[in-house]
């Protein structure tokens, strides 16, 4: 085989432009980064909000998802509905048994953790402030939860053949069957997600608000990983860039904001060592820097031709049972509308662009800014006026 010949002058010229540390592309970039040396710059990784204030003054870091208290015992009802659901796809896929000791392993720990569970587990050890005053219903939640759940199980190991689609539907996510079942566990996973996705909001939507950021002038990086590997790759499909506009007061401009999925990211810092974050300012801020002066340039080469717009969401109506088939989140009639509550987290699990946190948290921080950032006041679906006894 010949191999491939390059010009050499050919190249230069490629070169002079982008492909050299001195290239043109390269020193615009610096040049941008320079001009914005004091630009507020927000980064959100999967797990910590950064604020680099600018002018070279050190950063403050945020946790929002992984280290706050109550969300990995939250986190661990909203997974009892897939948890069964695998089960059930377990043994169709490998046959009878195959299912039978994650089954008993799961059985065990509900057991477990409907022991643990109170009002004071969550009043007083957990003791999450954006669930204050809902202690009471957090407890009856997961206490009802867990019975419910082990009723399930319990029944299924008694009798293989009750492990099936049928019943996993009927007798526990939506009800309909011949089991008790007075508060789907469908709207229990929808509470449960606009739980976390409220708490998260509450305090993540404070903190910005307290930097009294200039939101015109930010620069916003939304870095690494967010979720699932192919989730949360544009500001339509993420979470966290919702939660971002709706802190703003949506006076963030959506050109602002870049998801940069292969980013440098910083791990959560230990003990008050902001080390990595530090040595990470640079190279972040010249992503959002050589991503914008792109856009600078489109500005300053076509002057005259259509720009380019962020679009709005549509947001598709469920409510006619006809409806089928969607490709955006659909709209909510309410924080009672259950077709469209739950239909979102079916699309959360089937569109592989969506992260799982998605399903509602954009429905949350809508409402806390509707209250006023005020958790106590806000309407939890699946939650508020709704009774989970707990004699099962």
């Amino acid at each position: 085989m010949t191999p491939s010949y390059e010009s050499p002058e050919l190249v230069r010229l490629f070169t002079a432009y982008t492909a050299d540390p001195e290239s043109i592309g390269r020193k615009l970039a610096r040049a941008y980064d320079t001009a914005t040396y004091d630009s507020p710059l927000l980064v959100a990784t999967g797990a910590d909000f950064a604020l680099y204030p600018g002018s070279g003054h050190p950063p403050t870091v945020h946790g929002y998802r992984l280290s706050p208290r109550g969300f990995k015992e939250l986190t661990a009802v909203s997974h009892l509905g897939p948890a069964v659901a695998s089960l059930v796809y377990l043994r169709r896929v490998l046959g009878e048994s195959s299912w039978r000791p994650q089954a008993e392993q799961l059985l065990a720990e509900v057991k477990s953790s409907r022991a643990a569970n109170s009002v004071q587990l969550w009043r007083d050890r957990i003791a999450v402030e954006a669930y204050r005053g809902r202690e009471q219903q957090i407890s009856d939640l997961v206490d009802y939860t867990c019975a419910t759940t082990a009723r399930y199980l319990t029944a299924a190991l008694d009798d293989e053949a009750y492990l099936n689609e049928e019943t996993l539907r009927a007798d526990y996510l939506e009800g309909g069957g011949d089991a008790q079942l007075p508060v789907p566990v469908n709207h229990v996973m929808v509470a449960t997600f606009f739980l976390a996705g409220l708490d998260i909001s509450y305090r993540i939507g404070r903190w910005l608000r307290a930097q009294d950021l200039d939101w015109q002038r930010a620069m916003v990086l939304i870095a690494g990983r967010q979720g699932r590997a192919t989730a949360g790759v544009t500001w339509t499909s993420s979470s966290v860039a919702t939660l971002i506009l709706g802190a703003s007061g949506h006076r963030l401009p959506l050109e602002r904001m870049y998801l940069a999925p292969h980013a440098p990211t910083f791990a959560t810092p230990r003990d008050g060592d902001l080390s990595e974050v530090v040595a990470l300012e640079r190279a972040l801020r010249g992503i959002w820097c050589a991503t914008r002066v792109t856009v600078e340039l489109g500005g300053l080469m076509f002057d005259g031709y259509p720009r380019y717009a962020p679009a709005g969401v549509h947001f598709p109506d469920v409510r006619d049972p006809a409806v089928t088939e969607i490709s955006e989140m659909p709209a909510v009639d309410g924080p009672r509308d259950m077709r469209a509550l739950v239909t979102r987290l079916r699309m959360v699990m089937e569109d592989p662009r969506q992260l799982l946190s998605g399903a509602v948290t954009d429905l949350a921080v809508e409402e806390l800014a509707r209250t006023d950032w005020d958790p106590t006041t806000v309407h939890v679906p699946g939650l508020t006026d709704v009774h989970y006894p707990t004699d099962l």
